[in-house]
């Protein structure tokens, strides 16, 4: 398991105002974490980090934010 010692979170931009909100720990060299922010000592999902960007500029290329 990677571990997210130092992880700065950061609510997503598109999360909904109502609760609904995902959060992102991208200030890591080599993995992302992914978790809920109603749940921030929950489970999360870690990404590689070259993954996570191949995943975010497709979902750019196809015009979603």
């Amino acid at each position: 398991m990677t571990d997210l010692t130092g992880a700065i979170w950061r609510k997503a931009s598109r999360s909904s105002d109502q609760g609904n909100c995902v959060e992102v720990a991208d200030n890591l060299a080599r993995v992302v974490g992914v978790r809920d922010s109603k749940d921030a000592g929950g489970p999360v999902l870690r990404f590689d980090a070259c993954q996570w960007r191949s995943f975010v500029e497709t979902l750019k290329a196809n015009g979603l934010p």
